[in-house]
């Protein structure tokens, strides 16, 4: 009897220890992708998307974008202007509730 509470204590303390191990391993994979450099192709991903917001930043809008893209802008404006009444289609809605 004694020797079946033993080996069962020993088994909760195996699975307690194993869980333990298991989440620790876990978080210091963690910690140590972070700490490591990117992949080459995460890092040139990451360095593309600055790159466009600083290019985004200076044009004032979207990158490379030619003046048929404006209008074709402002012609959609001008549609959904006829279509939903007026107002200003550029901004988000604001909604007050009582």
């Amino acid at each position: 009897m004694i020797l079946h509470q033993i080996l069962h204590l020993s088994s909760l303390f195996r699975s307690a220890v194993s869980i333990h191990l298991r989440r620790n391993i876990g978080l210091s994979a963690i910690v140590f992708n972070k700490a490591k450099e990117l992949d080459p192709i995460q890092k040139l991903f990451v360095d593309k998307i600055r790159e466009y917001n600083t290019k985004s930043k200076q044009a004032g809008g979207p990158v490379d974008a030619g003046p048929e893209f404006q209008k074709e802008v402002n012609e959609s404006l001008a549609r959904l202007q006829r279509a939903y009444g007026e107002g200003d289609l550029t901004k988000f809605p604001e909604f007050k509730f009582e």
